[in-house]
């Protein structure tokens, strides 16, 4: 049911993190994985970490932001079965210390570049009615954030996206869903706690949030856009998935 077998998957952000367990559990399940990453030497790593595993894996680098670099690279590569937009930015602040520069960088990548790839790579989806687009979301897409709010504006964006792909292309066959994760413990998100003066008590605070009392791992995020990949929920259209260990359930 949860196999990849014959499917060709992009990738963005996939050097790392979310992106990478994303890139590596569809590998495992038999997709031939396209890792892109601005970061060639994390992208390339995960490459070679994935073919260590038995997968196939190909590795491109990318300015998501840049609509004419993803025109070109769509143009080079083989027609996708499974896009998953997750290179993402984030910024913290207020609307006091957030300027409109901040604002414009979130919305460069966090907006534009799951547009530009949409506009790249799911033209020839429609053509075959067929394949699975997955959008990382946040749950600041679905809600207020405190002191996130250009990345709250982006990430309610990039939820109005996939609604609005939805709602124009279902019928081709092409879905259009997004993952919408509470707090994930990255490698990045564990640098910055690792640089406060109490770690254990910067997770905590971090993690309260989430009525489970602990954050997500990327491999937990990976499981939900397997799901979404694979035919056994071709059902599943214009949805946003909440993983955020019960923060929801008081909004």
């Amino acid at each position: 049911m949860f196999r990849l077998d014959q499917k060709t998957a992009l990738i963005t952000g996939a050097g790392s993190g979310i992106g990478k367990a994303i890139a590596e559990l569809f590998a495992n399940q038999g997709a031939v994985v396209w890792v892109v990453d601005r970061d060639v030497q994390a992208g390339e790593e995960a490459v070679l970490g994935i073919r260590r595993s038995g997968g196939v894996a190909h590795f491109t680098s990318l300015d998501v932001s840049d609509a004419d670099a993803a025109l070109a690279l769509a143009a080079q590569l083989p027609a996708m079965d499974i896009l998953v937009n997750n290179a993402g930015i984030g910024h913290v602040g207020t609307l006091l210390c957030t300027t409109a520069a901040d604002l414009d960088r979130m919305h460069a990548v966090n907006v534009r570049g799951p547009f530009n790839l949409c506009k790249a790579f799911v033209p020839a989806m429609l053509e075959r009615r067929s394949g699975s687009v997955i959008m990382m979301a946040s749950i600041g897409g679905l809600f207020g954030v405190r002191e996130r709010l250009a990345y709250t504006v982006s990430k309610h964006a990039v939820v109005g996206l996939t609604r609005g792909l939805a709602m124009d292309h279902s019928e081709t066959g092409v879905r259009f869903n997004a993952i919408c994760p509470g707090r994930v413990e990255t490698p990045f998100v564990q640098a910055r706690i690792a640089s406060y003066p109490d770690p254990a008590a910067a997770y905590r605070e971090m993690a309260s949030t989430q009525l489970n009392g602990r954050m997500a791992r990327p491999e937990e995020i990976a499981a939900a856009a397997l799901y979404l990949a694979v035919d056994a929920s071709a059902m599943v259209t214009g949805s946003c998935h909440m993983i955020d260990g019960g923060w929801n359930a008081g909004k």
